[in-house]
């Protein structure tokens, strides 16, 4: 079902898509997305994880010893966002990546790295001032500006356009900055 809805999305792009049609085209009955997923939603939560959860296991596994600089932490959540901008299907995933976590849909993730908790465990390692809260709340807001400048509909830009290397390197920049910005409390 979630090759099928995959293809579909590339096909009509995501809003064209109905249930129907990803049950038809998986040769599915029409309520198996209902009955494997939940919804439409948890379908979608399910291919991205599918899909992108590995890129992310990769690039953090090596980071957390010795503790990671701020900048490699951004550099490990990019790097993979920048190699799926460069095709299709990637940028079908970045889209759907971010109308999922943009939207006001809480989704319920089971791989470690869609959470934020491992996230902000390697940046208060990385910055020891910052609170468990203050890491999660400066994460929230750096992977919401990457997903806005990552997550564009295909619609939007052009075939294989991606964020050029420049706007990549002052996005790197500007989230790592944020993410190891001082507290404002004083010591």
């Amino acid at each position: 079902m979630l090759d099928a809805a995959e293809r579909l999305f590339l096909e009509s792009g995501c809003d064209a898509v109905s249930v129907r049609a990803i049950n038809a085209a998986a040769g599915m009955n029409p309520a198996a997305v209902h009955y494997h997923f939940g919804s439409r939603e948890q379908l979608i939560e399910a291919l991205l994880e599918t899909r992108l959860a590995a890129l992310w296991e990769r690039s953090l596994g090596e980071l957390s010893q010795p503790p990671a600089q701020v900048a490699e932490l951004v550099e490990a959540m990019v790097a993979p966002l920048t190699g799926l901008a460069k095709h299709r299907l990637g940028r079908l995933h970045l889209h759907l990546l971010a109308r999922v976590v943009l939207g006001d849909h809480r989704p319920e993730w089971t791989s470690r790295w869609f959470g934020l908790a491992p996230w902000a465990g390697l940046l208060r390692a990385a910055c020891p001032d910052l609170t468990v809260r203050e890491a999660k709340q400066r994460w929230v807001l750096a992977v919401q500006l990457i997903l806005q400048a990552f997550g564009a509909p295909q619609s939007v830009r052009p075939p294989g356009a991606g964020p050029s290397a420049a706007a990549v390197r002052r996005l790197c920049a500007f989230v790592a900055a944020g993410l190891a910005a001082p507290t404002g409390r004083a010591r």
